[in-house]
């Protein structure tokens, strides 16, 4: 929370605290040690700023009705020199606290100070995190789970550097294994197709245009030329040449998509560097292995999991041996507190599986949290848009961005929860209406700039107010409004804790709404010039406040609409 924010609420109990000891040391209440008790915001602010429990935690040690606690207690309350006005009894011992006008205007003051610091912590006290997340197959275009993943793992990794933490982007290249020789296939028979006639494409290959595309490239690059090599050798040069084309592709739609990753790590770096295989053999010497009709199972059912397959009775290793050896470089080997993978909900069985083993080699399993992100689905018109990666007709990542303008896939990809099914209203995304919750937050950006230029135009320019002036921001829609921005930390750190940049989308929605609100009821132009400043000063205070979560979600804050 915020430092004020913290200091009201230290102030709170030690009142409660020093009210205590002075009545027992008076022996209006006997001596007693006293419980840790709660303060907590009330549903509705008419009834304080804080309430406050201590009366029936310490009903028990005083021996007492919990209402005639609270009736010595605030007899002895002492608000000097604290953010606190007053407090009253409330239901059955509940003590309730009002706030004081310096606390608003501190908190106002506070924001103008820090400007685009304000609502960080130290929260997550430097602790190294990875956020992997896309992680898309190099084989082919980005489809719209791609989108909503790069748009929540890239925000979740600004929000967890907003609460403290030291945090770091990667996004996992699958080039090797399985998918890979797919690839090599597909690109093979595309490319037979231009010299040879009767090639079929194999029912599992890629039969997206983009293969067609590469087949196409590589032809005209080499002609005919691989069509005598042996198969191995065609395909390991299709391979070698669409490879990096896709991997470059990634970059450039994912820069596109204003995402920019700390490390592109490759899978095949695993397998060259003999890692992935050293996990193998750590497994079977620590005793958790069994060979089963010539395959090397681990015993996952030890773990939690289920028992699986790290290597086939071929003597090659599964998907999940590399997976394994990849995490364990990231909590082991490179030493991050906490790696976070951004999954989609497919995964939920691939889960226990990595936990099950990195248990067995060692590692502390619960430095891994895996986010898994439920499908989206794109609706235009009112009907849901089907599509087909098999025939090449995805929607992908930049068809998407040529539908919708970024700003607005980044917010809507960020409205809902990970693991709540979503459906994107294309038609929604590109209104300039206040249904457009992207539009309506951003007009409220740039209509408080839109005040500050007209009313410099009339010679009337913001300036730093004084505490005093600050305290005229006595308006139930101007307190409102303070109370909204006062808690912008703390939801920063909740945002962060269930790691929801959904949160941080609701949470600016509602301070957009709450200055519509307060701009409609309290009048800044033709004010008497001290109230006046200090409107402009909690305008510009939330417009500050707005600019920094839509910095977070990398959104544009415009100066004009």
């Amino acid at each position: 929370m915020s430092k004020i924010v913290s200091l009201a609420k230290e102030q709170i109990e030690n009142i409660i605290y020093s009210a205590a000891k002075s009545a027992m040391s008076e022996g209006l209440l006997p001596e007693a040690e006293l419980n840790p008790f709660k303060i907590e915001i009330p549903q509705s602010r008419d009834h304080g700023d804080y309430a406050v429990n201590a009366a029936m935690v310490w009903s028990k040690a005083f021996r007492n009705a919990p209402r005639k606690i609270a009736e010595i207690l605030t007899a002895k309350f002492d608000f000097s020199d604290s953010y606190i006005k007053s407090c009253e009894i409330a239901g059955p011992g509940f003590i309730n606290f009002f706030l004081a006008d310096s606390y608003y205007a501190d908190i106002v003051a506070d924001v103008i100070d820090k400007k685009e610091n304000y609502g960080k912590s130290d929260f997550g006290q430097g602790k190294k995190v990875l956020v992997e997340f896309v992680s898309a197959n190099p084989t082919g275009p980005m489809h719209i789970g791609n989108a909503r993943g790069g748009a929540l793992g890239d925000c979740l990794a600004s929000v967890l550097d907003a609460a403290g933490y030291t945090v770091e982007r990667e996004f996992y290249i699958n080039d090797a294994g399985n998918q890979i020789n797919k690839f090599g296939l597909s690109l093979d028979m595309r490319y037979q197709q231009i010299y040879k006639e009767g090639v079929e494409m194999p029912e599992d290959s890629y039969h997206g245009a983009d293969i067609i595309a590469h087949a196409e490239a590589f032809a005209e690059l080499h002609g005919d030329k691989y069509m005598n090599e042996s198969e191995a050798d065609r395909r390991k040069a299709l391979v070698e040449f669409a490879l990096p084309k896709n991997i470059q592709g990634l970059h450039d739609d994912l820069l596109k998509y204003r995402i920019e990753y700390d490390t592109w790590f490759k899978e095949s770096t695993l397998h060259k560097s003999g890692d992935a295989m050293k996990i193998v053999e750590l497994l079977k010497e620590s005793g958790h292995t069994y060979l089963q009709e010539d395959a090397l199972w681990f015993k996952g059912s030890e773990f939690g999991s289920e028992d699986f397959v790290l290597v086939r009775s071929n003597g090659v290793p599964t998907y999940v041996v590399p997976d394994i050896a990849y995490h364990y470089n990231k909590l082991v080997t490179r030493g991050f507190d906490k790696a976070i993978d951004v999954l989609g909900a497919d995964h939920h069985g691939y889960v226990p599986r990595l936990k099950a083993a990195l248990t067995a080699l060692g590692v502390d399993a619960s430095k891994l949290d895996v986010i898994l992100m439920q499908m989206v689905r794109l609706v235009k018109d009112g009907e849901v848009i089907k599509a087909s990666k098999r025939s090449g007709k995805a929607i992908t990542l930049v068809t998407l961005l040529d539908e919708v303008p970024i700003d607005a896939a980044r917010f809507f990809f960020n409205l809902r929860e990970p693991n709540s099914h979503f459906d994107f209203d294309l038609d929604l995304a590109v209104e300039e209406t206040n249904q457009n919750p992207v539009y309506y937050v951003q007009y409220a950006c740039a209509r408080i700039s839109s005040i500050m230029r007209n009313l410099a135009a009339e010679g009337i320019t913001l300036r730093d107010c004084t505490a005093e002036e600050l305290s005229l921001l006595t308006a139930p829609e101007e307190r409102e409004l303070i109370i909204h921005i006062a808690g912008f930390t703390d939801e920063i750190i909740a945002s962060a804790k269930a790691y929801d940049p959904a949160k941080m989308t609701h949470y600016v929605i509602e301070l957009a709404t709450k200055f519509h609100k307060f701009y409609n009821a309290c009048r800044v132009k033709g004010e008497e010039e001290s109230l006046l400043q200090a409107r402009l000063s909690l305008c510009r205070a939330t417009r500050t406040v707005i600019k920094n979560v839509l910095d977070m979600l990398k959104i544009t804050a415009p100066e004009s609409m």
